[in-house]
């Protein structure tokens, strides 16, 4: 009945993806979009950084779908990990010194990286989803070095990925009621090309999405430390 199962599944996932090659631009009008990013890209979001820009320009609805995986995985592994049944007083081996100071030392240079990477990423590579990962990777060094010490602050982390999506959001309904009507249009000035406060509304969304990210690997980041 398994092997059934699977071949239907099988039978159903080929489907689709033959049907949405058939449906995809190939050849000329592929590389008229292609050429509409490189060409109207700088001019139309504002952003020196146009290959991250299309990330939460030209595809911005995309970007949603796939931050709100993100936070249905974190929900769905807190639910998963309150059914198993956890063992008490386990003990853990101590970190060594170099690790343990290094944690202390390097945990805050590490997160001020990866605020830089999510706020600058409309000018260099980088972006909401790398900055936030960056964040994520200074707690696991702080829970290799420091897990005795130090914990992440939960209702700390719950406001900023709420506010994080809720400025997502916000931000992404106003550009669909204003201007030409769609998620995420850059309805604010652009500014001045390739300096800090310009590209609109990229730069704020960036910052969300780095704060929202970070928040939630941290998250599952803890929920396997406990676990674990």
């Amino acid at each position: 009945m398994r092997k059934i199962i699977g071949i239907i599944l099988l039978i159903i996932i080929a489907w689709g993806i033959i049907t949405s090659l058939q449906k995809m631009p190939f050849g000329t009008s592929r590389a008229k979009v292609a050429d509409h990013y490189i060409n109207k890209g700088k001019e139309e979001t504002g952003a020196a950084n146009i290959v991250t820009s299309v990330v939460v320009s030209y595809r911005s609805f995309d970007t949603l779908g796939e931050v709100t995986i993100l936070f249905l995985a974190t929900i769905g592994l807190g639910v998963v990990l309150t059914t198993i049944k956890r063992k008490e007083d386990r003990d853990t081996e101590k970190a060594s010194l170099i690790l343990s100071t290094g944690c202390k030392f390097l945990f805050p240079l590490i997160l001020l990286f990866g605020a830089y990477i999510f706020i600058y990423g409309h000018l260099t590579p980088g972006g909401g989803f790398q900055g936030g990962a960056i964040i994520a990777s200074a707690f696991v060094l702080m829970y290799l070095g420091c897990y005795k010490e130090k914990r992440i602050n939960e209702t700390g982390s719950i406001l900023s990925e709420s506010l994080g999506g809720l400025v997502f959001v916000i931000i992404g309904l106003i550009g669909l009621a204003v201007g030409t009507h769609y998620f995420l249009n850059n309805f604010m000035p652009k500014g001045e090309f390739n300096t800090l406060l310009s590209a609109g509304i990229i730069p704020i969304i960036y910052i969300a999405i780095g704060f929202k990210v970070g928040s939630e690997l941290s998250k599952i980041i803890d929920l396997l430390m406990e676990e674990s």
